[in-house]
């Protein structure tokens, strides 16, 4: 089983990686300097030492890494600041397409006897492992264009995140020395790789060789592919007799502040407070510990999850992400859309109005924790805070209409 630290750094990386490839417009940061041929040469002469220090074999590191360059492509991606988030309605509507569905489904029946022997053997039903595939890299169609040793040498040599990265070009070297993967493989600009986008640690720790061929080889070989994916589920908790969560009906003047993965209720108690399934009905008599999820806020679609909602969020932290996991795979079994439909205004807030958003709750006293133009935890129970003062849902939701309210209250500038 992976520690919890080696699932966070998976779920930490994959969290940018996931905002990055769908944020289509973005602000540019300051540029960083490009270090001169010498200055990166004389780095890698460094790490290079520190690696054999490690127990790796210095003739081995050193034809891994004759010809690594560094590459300013990837620091540019690495400082890209988003300007507006993608709402929960734009980017479902991005990951998940009729196209991918029905591709799904196909891919899910010509694989059925491989996925069944990865299900006997990690129980992570073969639904997810599909879904997993199409969200990840469109099933395999875009693996990465970058040099793997290239990428990981200029995140490393970066001070931003130096020992974050260090440590995943050690893994990628022991991943080249051990023979599974040639020096010159390809990546993501921030070293996720293959079908899986796994990063070097996590295929270090998580990858198989189940096809025996000697390699564990997440490009080509789809059983390897399957079984590390459902190894990694297993090893995050994943639950093969239950599934991922389902959508549910609130009742009128319900209690917001109930919702967060950080309380959890028993389906029983969600059922007691009125919560239904999407068509009214009863909720399914099971003993599960469940926690309410609104991605819109009071006025959108209202999710109850179960572990292996948490456990896909150790793949990637992103909400959105899990819901659409939850969702293709829901989709690719047969079932049908979410009930709850996409507003027809619906629009992101920029990053200077969520800066404003957090300006004008400090101003007010509830702490967002800065004003950094990102919705976290700090921000969400600041909104709660002011949204419970002003008799307002409190969801913890930033949209224009808490701007509107915030801009109403009164407050001095």
């Amino acid at each position: 089983m992976a520690s919890r630290a080696s699932c966070a750094q998976r779920w930490r990386l994959s969290g940018l990686l996931a905002v990055m490839l769908l944020l289509p417009t973005a602000l540019q940061a300051k540029p960083v300097p490009v270090p001169s041929e010498a200055e990166f040469q004389s780095w890698l002469a460094d790490f290079k030492r520190m690696a054999v220090a490690r127990g790796l074999s210095k003739p081995a590191v050193d034809q891994a890494l004759r010809g690594v360059a560094y590459i300013p492509r990837v620091i540019e991606l690495d400082r890209r600041q988003p300007e507006f988030s993608l709402t929960f309605w734009q980017y479902l509507s991005r990951t998940i397409s009729d196209k991918r569905i029905e591709r799904g489904r196909e891919l899910l029946k010509k694989h059925e006897k491989l996925l069944s022997r990865i299900q006997d053997e990690y129980g992570v039903q073969p639904r997810f492992l599909v879904a997993f595939w199409g969200l990840e890299r469109n099933f395999g169609d875009f693996t990465g264009t970058f040099p793997l040793l290239g990428s990981l040498a200029t995140l490393a040599y970066d001070p931003r995140r130096r020992k974050f990265f260090s440590e995943q070009l050690i893994a990628a070297l022991e991943i080249i020395i051990a023979g599974d993967i040639p020096a010159d493989s390809k990546s993501s600009w921030a070293g996720a790789m293959g079908n899986t986008q796994f990063i070097p640690t996590t295929y270090r720790a998580h990858a198989i060789d189940f096809d025996g061929d000697g390699k564990r080889d997440l490009w080509r070989s789809l059983p390897d592919v399957f079984a590390s994916s459902a190894k990694f589920l297993a090893a995050s908790g994943w639950q093969g007799e239950r599934t991922w969560g389902r959508e549910v009906r609130l009742p009128k003047n319900f209690d917001f502040s109930l919702a967060g993965l950080n309380k959890r209720k028993k389906i029983k108690e969600w059922e007691r407070l009125g919560v239904r399934n999407v068509w009214g009905k009863a909720l399914p008599s099971v003993d599960l510990d469940a926690s309410l999820i609104l991605p819109v806020g009071a006025r959108g679609p209202a999710f109850l999850v179960y572990q292996n909602f948490r456990s896909t969020m150790l793949w990637n932290r992103s909400i959105f992400y899990a819901l659409a996991v939850g969702h293709l795979s829901d989709r690719i079994a047969g079932r049908g859309p979410l009930v709850a439909k996409a507003p027809a205004n619906d629009r992101p807030l920029s990053r200077a109005q969520i800066i404003e958003i957090q300006q004008k709750l400090a101003r007010r006293g509830f702490d967002p924790g800065g004003a950094d133009g990102i919705i976290g935890s700090g921000t969400r129970r600041a909104i709660r805070a002011f949204q419970a003062t002003r008799n307002l849902p409190q969801d913890g939701f930033a949209d224009a209409g808490l701007l509107d309210a915030l801009r109403a209250d009164g407050v001095p500038q």
